[in-house]
């Protein structure tokens, strides 16, 4: 099985099409719930939410899928998602202000996004789209925070628009260059990598702050 799963990532050019062809529905439903889930669960901050929508529009382009579709099931899930964690926020109020970090949750994270809020107000709901964690957490503090709800629906929609529009479209224009389409899974793997250092990286940070400690 493993040795499978890394074929079908190094040769993902060549293997893609089948995919799309054989399990579209199926790449639309995962790709979903992935992204109601980074942005309606405050326990998944560090999910690639941007390079997954760019690469999504760059397997759309080269298995021919339709990215019209999917681009609108994503916006769907993404203005979900932060209804979602706009609903749990207001449940919880400010007491959540006073809970312990735990393995899925830092007040460190929390406040971050508290950071943003009293820089930018309520526009952090649009901007944050396109920061990692900030993304996860910044409806969640507008229902904690009480944001009438009309606003945070109105930032929400159009915040999912910007995020989902401009990088699924991206990833398909640069999907159906040639160049791309006959390397992509170089392309792919780049990408990831490029994603997840920083968390990579902020992890091992906290380890050896928290042994200094």
């Amino acid at each position: 099985m493993l040795t499978t799963l890394l074929y079908s990532i190094f040769a993902l050019d060549q293997t893609v099409a089948q995919l799309g062809a054989q399990y579209g529905l199926s790449l639309y439903a995962l790709l979903f719930v992935v992204i109601f889930a980074e942005t309606g669960l405050v326990v998944f901050p560090f999910l690639p939410g941007d390079s997954i929508l760019f690469i999504a529009g760059t397997v759309a382009a080269s298995a021919g899928l339709n990215v019209h579709l999917l681009a609108g099931m994503l916006v769907v899930a993404a203005v979900a998602g932060d209804t979602l964690n706009y609903a749990i926020g207001h449940f919880i109020g400010p007491r959540v202000f006073d809970k312990p970090d735990s393995r899925f949750f830092k007040q460190a994270h929390l406040q971050r996004t508290q950071a943003f809020y009293d820089k930018y107000g309520g526009v952090t709901i649009i901007i944050g789209r396109f920061i990692p964690v900030i993304r996860t957490f910044a409806p969640f503090l507008a229902g904690v925070a009480g944001m009438r709800y009309g606003k945070f629906v109105c930032y929400n929609v159009i915040g999912g628009l910007c995020w989902i529009g401009s990088l699924t479209y991206a990833g398909y224009v640069f999907g159906n260059i040639p160049w791309v389409k006959e390397h992509l899974s170089l392309i792919v793997v780049g990408i990831v990598l490029v994603t997840i250092a920083p968390a990579v990286c902020a992890f091992f940070r906290e380890r050896r702050e928290a042994k200094r400690g």
